[in-house]
């Protein structure tokens, strides 16, 4: 790539970003284009490119926009030849490492309880993540669980895999213990009545962690549901939706490879179709979804819709 400045256009073509998708990065988060040349629009830098290749990794991995932002402007960027790189804040050691080596998962700002996983990850200490992840289930709920202790633990295991290639045992061991913990949750609260809602991932989609944190975290709110799972093809899906009749589907994408809108298409058209269709997860583009479908842009935004779902038709029995 050497030090070519690139278009909007360009950039969002190697990233497999709209265009619009850059300029929200640009306005809310701070990254956009530095290279300004006077009578020219402004160039993204090879540094600005390694920033945002950081923020759509993150965020393909089911980070928050935000939280991938802040991560992404720490992160180490590539320098001039033969120079280490550069960072935006904090301090970089020569070969790109951050002070405390690659013995620890960077956590940013997040509290002691983010700190503690982080360590009893790296330990490969599941009893003592079991632990920590309970407890903070048991005093903040699953989505403040999510976004403030699971969230930013792995956002910077995804870090120093970028960085390293490393860490892979690290990343299985602890999805397995949060998936545990979902599920211990959703075991506790399973609601009475029929299912209102009916969570699956996309045809091929196999990251399932987010969906687990949706199920728990309505679970909590006393909203019943099915979950398919990964891997869901747009046939069974339809079948699943005409047999069991819900109200609501969520359907979970965490790349643009599984995000075929022709999904949604199909669910749209089937016999008993849903009142509510949420396409989750950032393998969704709003721009080709089909007309009533919803986004949600966080697992706070999705819960509060199903519980908007499940309040209507409660209203509409009691009426």
């Amino acid at each position: 790539m050497g030090d070519e400045a690139l278009s909007a256009g360009a950039v969002a073509r190697r990233l497999g970003v709209a265009v619009t998708t850059l300029r929200t990065w640009h306005q809310r988060y701070g990254l956009g284009p530095s290279q300004h040349l006077p009578g020219h629009h402004r160039r993204y830098t090879p540094a600005d490119l390694a920033r945002l290749e950081i923020m759509r990794k993150l965020t393909s991995d089911g980070v928050t926009p935000a939280e991938a932002a802040r991560w992404a402007r720490q992160a180490p960027v590539p320098g001039p030849a033969g120079e280490p790189p550069t960072v935006v804040a904090g301090r970089v050691r020569p070969g790109g490492e951050r002070d405390g080596g690659g013995q620890t998962i960077p956590v940013g700002r997040a509290g002691p309880a983010a700190r503690g996983l982080a360590r009893a990850a790296m330990r490969l200490d599941s009893v003592a993540i079991g632990e920590t992840i309970g407890h903070t289930l048991a005093t903040d709920g699953v989505v403040a669980t999510w976004e403030r202790l699971l969230c930013p633990v792995l956002a910077g295991i995804g870090e120093r895999h970028a960085a390293t290639a490393g860490l892979i045992e690290v990343e299985h061991l602890l999805s397995r213990c949060v998936s545990e913990a979902f599920a211990a949750v959703a075991r506790a609260g399973s609601a009475a009545g029929p299912p209102r809602l009916l969570l699956s991932c996309a045809d091929e989609e196999q990251h399932t962690l987010p969906l687990e944190a949706l199920a728990a975290a309505l679970a909590e709110a006393g909203v019943a549901y099915r979950m398919l799972g990964a891997r869901v093809p747009a046939a069974a899906l339809v079948e699943a939706v005409n047999r069991t009749g819900p109200a609501a589907v969520v359907i979970w994408s965490h790349t643009l490879a599984t995000a075929d809108p022709a999904q949604l298409t199909a669910l749209l058209a089937s016999p008993r179709r849903p009142l509510l269709v949420l396409a989750a997860g950032p393998g969704w583009r709003a721009d080709p979804l089909p007309a009533g479908v919803v986004r949600p842009v966080d697992l706070a935004e999705a819960v509060s819709l199903a519980l908007a779902v499940r309040d209507s038709l409660d209203q509409s029995v009691e009426g």
